[in-house]
């Protein structure tokens, strides 16, 4: 059994969405001074490798603890996307990625087709864009985004979703465009279907097509949306 960490580090002046809190990482207690070492964390809900709860955009919507912590443990696909700087990721390019990715399932390691049709048992595909290699430069907010309709589709067929970028939606920066859409609308189409989104993953060049994610959040209170533990187990 191998394992993959494919968690962000949580620290000062990190990435963040543009409206959400800075995170800061500080001493509040040395060795040397008080005899133990103690920080303090200021951070917003949806810092780093985060899951957003339906109540993130949509008004009446469940908190992370209306969930069961096993729900938490995701049966994931990756899905490969070969997209461009704020190009959208379209029904056709999920449709085509989910059907590779099975297809990968029914080949042996030494190439050879085996006996058994690829089936689809996993509740999270996993958008592997290669945008993790932005992280933490002005680059990392003009990721490739979802269509709402292409998040219907996702929706339609209980699919929770994970991305290795800040949104799944485009983030606001100078060279959005006007024909983007505005907003939250595949959040609304996602969460408003109960579905839950992971943002910030990271290293899903490096995982397996199938495998089974852990994604446990912070027991906050109330919580619209927290970090995570990200871990793949294959």
């Amino acid at each position: 059994m191998a394992t993959y960490d494919l968690s962000h580090r949580i620290e000062t002046d990190m990435t963040t969405y543009p409206s959400d809190p800075d995170v800061s990482v500080d001493p509040q207690a040395t060795h040397a001074d008080d005899g133990c070492r103690v920080s303090s964390v200021a951070m917003g809900s949806h810092t780093g490798t985060h899951v957003d709860a339906p109540s993130h955009t949509e008004a009446g919507g469940s908190d992370l603890d209306a969930f069961d912590v096993g729900t938490f443990v995701f049966e994931a696909r990756v899905v490969s996307l070969d997209k461009d700087s704020r190009e959208p990721i379209t029904t056709a390019d999920l449709a085509e990625g989910v059907s590779a990715s099975a297809t990968d399932d029914s080949v042996e390691d030494d190439g050879s087709a085996s006996d058994t049709d690829p089936t689809d048992d996993a509740d999270c595909l996993l958008l592997h864009t290669g945008w993790d290699t932005h992280w933490n430069t002005d680059a990392y907010l003009d990721h490739p985004y979802l269509t709402p309709e292409a998040a219907a589709w996702c929706a339609e067929r209980d699919y929770h979703i994970g991305v290795d970028a800040l949104n799944v939606d485009p983030t606001p920066s100078a060279n959005a465009t006007a024909d983007e859409p505005a907003g939250f609308a595949v959040h609304h189409v996602l969460l408003g279907d109960e579905r839950l989104i992971i943002e910030n993953l990271r290293g899903l060049d490096a995982v397996p097509t199938r495998f089974r994610l852990h994604a446990f959040p912070l027991a906050l209170a109330d919580a619209d949306g927290a970090p995570v533990r990200a871990v793949a187990v294959a």
